[in-house]
């Protein structure tokens, strides 16, 4: 049985391991929907909305998420978009519990 990205749980991340290889990092990339890496190698999404109100809630579930997992994006707010930044910071870099953020991010609002 596979288990999707949205099922798994982050692992905290203690330093001392590496990034993930390039190449495992665009297979995991193809699980996301719409998800890309920035200029920095992090992992990216814009989130388009109608109004203010709906990326404001969106980000507070987010941050809710955000604590529960133990692993902490980047938000930029604004009037009809939220965009989220991914990586693990005390590396520098992607493991795959940004991923599995990323995956957890997109249920989060499929399940309004």
């Amino acid at each position: 049985m596979i288990v999707s990205l949205a099922e798994k749980k982050c692992t905290p991340c203690q330093g001392g391991v590496p990034p993930l290889e390039a190449e495992t990092a665009a297979e995991l990339l193809k699980e996301l929907d719409a998800w890309s890496f920035n200029d920095q190698g992090h992992l990216e999404k814009t989130y388009v909305f109608d109004d203010f109100k709906a990326p404001f809630e969106f980000a507070q579930r987010i941050g809710l998420m955000a604590e529960e997992q133990w692993h902490h994006p980047d938000m930029h707010l604004a009037w009809g978009r939220l965009t989220i930044e991914v990586w693990t910071h005390k590396i520098n870099g992607l493991v795959e519990s940004d991923f599995i953020f990323a995956a957890r991010a997109d249920a989060l609002l499929t399940a309004v």
